[in-house]
């Protein structure tokens, strides 16, 4: 199995070692604050593999930032042995009310510095693999809304000013479909107009992933390109991309997930999305969505 493949592996394994329930639940699901105090706890234990940033950005009164922790294995190194590596951008809480994936990016995190088991079907062939790869998680890209949500607000996605951060990307920014509900795609004033998607953009920019993976939440499916098509795109690369999904599926999903394009699987389309910009624009070549429940 390749890298990548047993890397998304260790991915999803991660998804369902954390369990979900609502309305919150404070013995499952950390306050905001609480989580990235864990996430600088382990930093601070581990800083021979971990580095944490914090990214801001402001726009019109707004402002917003958010925690990047990079991940390096067997010692750390300058930014400069990056470009000789594979290089991975794993993003979690874009939508405020998804709790669940900023704690599975915790749990992914404990698992690479080793404070939490890796499965022994992975744990061999993924520590030999760690030396080539650079990871970037981002545990909460909505902060303001994930505030939100902990004030009460359970269903709110959007971020601290009402807007859909996974719809104010500027690919097919603004098209609506005929059953567009304002208030949960509120794609923005323009594209990038919010704080989170200028830090997202800038931060891909300048990292050149190779891989990036959206995780989400609310159903159990693996997505590629594109969001605001019902297609897939042409090429090689798009069949690697599929095989990996399809080896995901079937060796951990046991066949149950949903496989294919968010427009082309999830029953609508989705425009100015953060997957079909970085695929489209920004040229990463293997781009997913991982929906977990």
């Amino acid at each position: 199995m390749s890298t990548f493949a047993l890397l998304l592996l260790l991915l999803y394994f991660s998804f369902h070692s954390v369990h979900a329930l609502t309305p919150i639940n404070r013995d499952l699901y950390h306050i905001s604050d609480g989580l990235i105090a864990e996430i600088k706890g382990l930093v601070g234990r581990h800083p021979e593999s971990l580095d944490l940033e914090t990214w801001r950005a402001r726009n019109k009164g707004y402002s917003a930032k958010i925690f990047v922790v990079t991940y390096r294995h067997r010692g750390w190194k300058t930014n400069d042995d990056d470009d000789h590596k594979y290089r991975i951008i794993l993003s979690f809480g874009q939508h405020g009310r998804e709790l669940i994936t900023s704690e599975v990016a915790l749990r992914l995190l404990k698992i690479l510095c080793g404070e939490h088991e890796m499965p022994s079907i992975l744990s061999d062939s993924l520590n030999h693999s760690f030396d080539n790869l650079v990871i970037k998680v981002i545990p909460m890209e909505n902060l303001n809304g994930r505030k939100l949500v902990e004030a009460g607000d359970l269903c709110e996605r959007r971020n601290g000013r009402g807007v859909d951060l996974n719809r104010n990307w500027s690919v097919d920014w603004g098209k609506k479909e005929k059953d567009y509900d304002p208030y949960e795609e509120n794609p923005g004033t323009a594209p990038f107009s919010e704080p989170e998607t200028q830090i997202m953009r800038r931060l891909s920019a300048s990292f050149r992933p190779h891989i990036w993976v959206n995780v989400h939440s609310g159903m159990e499916a693996l997505f590629m390109p594109y969001d605001h098509r019902n297609t897939t795109p042409e090429g090689h690369t798009s069949q690697i991309m599929r095989t990996l999904l399809d080896d995901l599926n079937h060796l951990h999903c046991k066949d149950h997930c949903m496989v294919g394009s968010g427009g082309g699987s999830v029953g609508y389309l989705a425009h100015g999305t953060s997957t079909d910009y970085v695929y489209d624009v920004i040229k990463v070549p293997m781009v997913f969505t991982f929906e977990v429940s």
